[in-house]
This record gives structure tokens, C-alpha cells and sequence, in this order.
């Protein structure tokens, strides 16, 4: 199995398309066309973790965070970034990161945080704008049912919870075969009329490539005329962090000791305890803090996160409690997310949890 084939797996598990602007998802070093001996994950890309492949005869690392964020214009080792990438590049190891596309997919690191807390009805706080499209292509009656299907089956009518919404409208469309055309309908020279249905439908940015190929393929005319929209309308599975219950109101001291144990937390930074009970939570793993207002606006009587500041904790205004739960530790069990994905997708492939503590912050 060549690397490009776990990528394109982990580019469906969570779309390069929903990474922030910031970010440097996606493979970083390496030959996507080489053949994989296996994959090592781990939250940190550092060197150790490279020499940890190495060891293992393994030339694939995904990595949560990203070694590289900005461009390197030298590459001397005179820092652990530049140090990293050398050792990748002298050893053939890709190396490929799934950073903020994974937290910003329903189904990704924040799903995998509410999971560990036992949090139910998890939905997404701050939904993602601008990443629908909408198609508008013009077909014969006759074949519009069939289109509808492969647009739907591409991945395209999807609202909420409902599948298979589509608009459409009927009018007449009319064309002249010219020289050098092969037209289905019509005959060459002669103008035609066709009674056409206007079927609309939206789909998510990234699946653009598969619903255009399912639109040219399940049409009858030789040139399919169409439009494709941008939207601004949100999409509520994927954006920034999750708000969701517990199954029962819990005193604030046991919901503190239930983050210690279950996310393998050493020590919480916290507000005052403004609520006796809590039961509505809102988390993000990693840097969370500028989420604060949306998990005050979901009505969350605690806000769990990390890399707060200190001013920051005074913009909890007595309104919700904030944990700090520091960015590893929320973010730590990624590794185990991507290892069973992976394990599932591929069974017989050698699938990897790095054994480096890459967290940089030790309590002493």
C-alpha cells in the first residue's frame, strides 16, 4: 500500500478544506507515491518521534500538531523544527499532519474529549460558515430522477438531519447542435426545445470534484450546463469545539475530580466555583479560550479548554466556570482516535501509537 492511499483515507476522515487559515494540515515531507511500511501517530512531531520510526522501520508519521506552521527559508538544524525535518527527509519518512480539520469535524477530537467525559447530546458550538456550495444544472425531464440520485448518493442534499433535499423547477431549454457536436437530443443545425427540470441542490465544498464527476456521468447532454454557487450559510456538523449534557446534574467538586480521572489531568487552572451543580458542558481541545462567549451563549455552566490567559479567566464574569485542562492533556487522546480509525480502515496494516510523551510542560 503506497502513503498516498492512508492520506487520501485520513483527507476523507476529516477534509483538508476544513483546516483554519493558520493552519499547515496535510503532508509536509515526503513521497505520497512511495510504499508505506507502516504508520506511527502521535500528537507531536518531534525528533524523538522520528527516531522512533526509524527504529521501527516505519516511514509514515501523523502527527496531530504540525512540526511546520510558517515557511522555513534554511534549513541548518539550528532549531528543533528545522532538526526534525532534516531527520525525516536523510530517512525517507513522511511526515503528514491532520491538525484543525480533525477538531473542526463532528466526529474528531472534540467528539473524542465528550466521549471520555460521558457527555451526551454533543453538538457543535460554533458552527463553520462559508463552506457550502450550491449546484443549480439543467437536465431533461426524463433524466432527473436519475441525476437527483447520483448528486445525493455524491454526497450533495444533506440539511441537518434530512437527506435528499433538492429544489426543483421546470421550464423549457433550448440549443443547436453545431458542427464538430455529438448531441444526444436534436439533430445538427436545427434549433431543439427540450422540457428540462432545474434541479438545486448543496453539498459540502470538498466533495465539489466527486458531485461534478456523478453530475457529467449521469447526464445525457454532451455538455452539461451548470452553476455552482458559494454559501455563507453554516454548516452545523463540523466548527469550532462541542456543547453537549451530562446524563445527570453532578456537584461541581465530583465533575472536577470526573476531568482529573478520566482525561488523565494532573491539575486544573479554574475559575471560582460559581455553580454549586453543573450539567451543560462546553469543551475544545487545544487553544479554546476565544470560545468563551459561545459556550456563556449555549447556556454551559462549565467551559473546558486550555492556553488561557490571565486576563482571560476574569472574562468568565461570574457567567461559567472555566477549566483549564492544558493543551496536551485535552488533546492527548487523538493518538488513540486515529489508531482505531486506521486499525478499522486498514486491518493488516502495521498501525503505530507512539510511545514518546511529547508534552513540553512537566509539574514538579
Amino acid at each position: 500500500m503506497k502513503i498516498k492511499e492512508v492520506i487520501s483515507y485520513l483527507d476523507s476522515l476529516a477534509p483538508p478544506q476544513l483546516q483554519e487559515s493558520y493552519d499547515n494540515a496535510g503532508l509536509i515531507v515526503g513521497d505520497a507515491h512511495v510504499e508505506a511500511t507502516g504508520v506511527l501517530i502521535s500528537l507531536d512531531c518531534i525528533e524523538e518521534v522520528v527516531d522512533e520510526a526509524i527504529s521501527l522501520g516505519i516511514n509514515l508519521i501523523v502527527s496531530h500538531h504540525p512540526i511546520v506552521f510558517s515557511g522555513l527559508k534554511r534549513f541548518t538544524g539550528k532549531n528543533y523544527i528545522e532538526r526534525t525535518v532534516m531527520k525525516a527527509i536523510k530517512n525517507d519518512i513522511a511526515l503528514y499532519a491532520i491538525h484543525t480539520n480533525l477538531d473542526n469535524v463532528s466526529h474528531g477530537v472534540n467528539h473524542e474529549i465528550g466521549k471520555r467525559l460521558g457527555l451526551k447530546s454533543m453538538s457543535v458550538l460554533r458552527p463553520m460558515h462559508g463552506k457550502l456550495e450550491k449546484l443549480a444544472v439543467f437536465v431533461p425531464q426524463t433524466h432527473a430522477e436519475k441525476l437527483r440520485v447520483a448528486l445525493f448518493d455524491a454526497g450533495a442534499g444533506s440539511i441537518g438531519n434530512y437527506s435528499g433535499c433538492s429544489f426543483n423547477s421546470t421550464g423549457v431549454g433550448t440549443f443547436t447542435p453545431e458542427a464538430g457536436s455529438s448531441p444526444n437530443i436534436g439533430e445538427k443545425g436545427k434549433p431543439e426545445k427540450v422540457d428540462e427540470v432545474k434541479v438545486e441542490v448543496v453539498f459540502p465544498k470538498w466533495k465539489r470534484r466527486e458531485l461534478i464527476s456523478a453530475m457529467n456521468a449521469n447526464h445525457p447532454y454532451e455538455v452539461v450546463a451548470h452553476d455552482v454557487f458559494s454559501l455563507e450559510n453554516a454548516i452545523d456538523e463540523v466548527g469550532s469545539g462541542m456543547v453537549g449534557d451530562l446524563e445527570k446534574e453532578m456537584d461541581i467538586a465530583d465533575f472536577a475530580q470526573l476531568v482529573k480521572t478520566n482525561m488523565k489531568v494532573e491539575a486544573i487552572k479554574s475559575t471560582n466555583f460559581v455553580k454549586s451543580s453543573v450539567r451543560r458542558i462546553a469543551w475544545c481541545g487545544g487553544s479554546g479560550s476565544f470560545l468563551l462567549e459561545d459556550a456563556v451563549a449555549a447556556n454551559a455552566d462549565v467551559f473546558i479548554s486550555a492556553d488561557f490567559k490571565y486576563h482571560q479567566y476574569f472574562d468568565a464574569d461570574g457567567r461559567i466556570i472555566v477549566f483549564d485542562i492544558g493543551h496536551y492533556e485535552s488533546e492527548q487522546f487523538t493518538s488513540d482516535l486515529l489508531g482505531v480509525s486506521l486499525k478499522e480502515k486498514f486491518a493488516n496494516f502495521a498501525v503505530r501509537l507512539s510511545e514518546v510523551k511529547t508534552n513540553p510542560i512537566k509539574f514538579i
